[in-house]
């Protein structure tokens, strides 16, 4: 049984939500332990898990939170300065599954967010749980 730190970015409440609980049916049917952090934006996403990650109170990370693209520039600067804080992450051998979705409209967000259809919380908790192993195949 591994410990799995959610850290979301709680902006779009009713979507953070479903990707949560896609995230936590996934790492639970598994026998894990979850909690979940919250932080103001995506931004904040990689330095909580690098803090996280220093207190070495959990094994693997999974990131939550929506980027919707508005009128300005401000939705690339957000969509690719968190995805590139995570895999910076990632390359430490730090086991995140990244759940941010950048999405063009809530429709989307919907979509890919909600457990019964892409369920793409799930999947971020998957991909953290694949990190896991494999590091933990190496270190064993």
């Amino acid at each position: 049984m591994a410990r799995f730190l959610i850290v979301e970015a709680r902006f779009y409440s009713h979507l953070n939500d479903m990707l949560i609980a896609g995230s936590r049916a996934a790492l639970e049917a598994e026998g894990h332990q979850v909690e979940v952090l919250t932080v103001p934006g995506a931004l904040e996403i990689p330095a909580a898990i690098a803090t996280a990650a220093e207190s070495a109170r959990y094994d693997g990370f999974v990131a939550i939170g929506v980027v919707i693209r508005g009128e300005t520039y401000h939705f690339e600067i957000v969509a690719g300065e968190s995805a590139r804080g995570i895999m910076a992450l990632t390359m430490d051998a730090i086991p995140i599954g990244n759940g941010i979705l950048t999405v063009e409209d809530e429709e989307q967000a919907l979509v890919r967010a909600d457990p019964a259809q892409k369920d793409k919380g799930g999947e971020a908790a998957k991909a953290a749980m694949a990190l896991l192993k494999l590091r933990e195949s190496y270190t064993n």
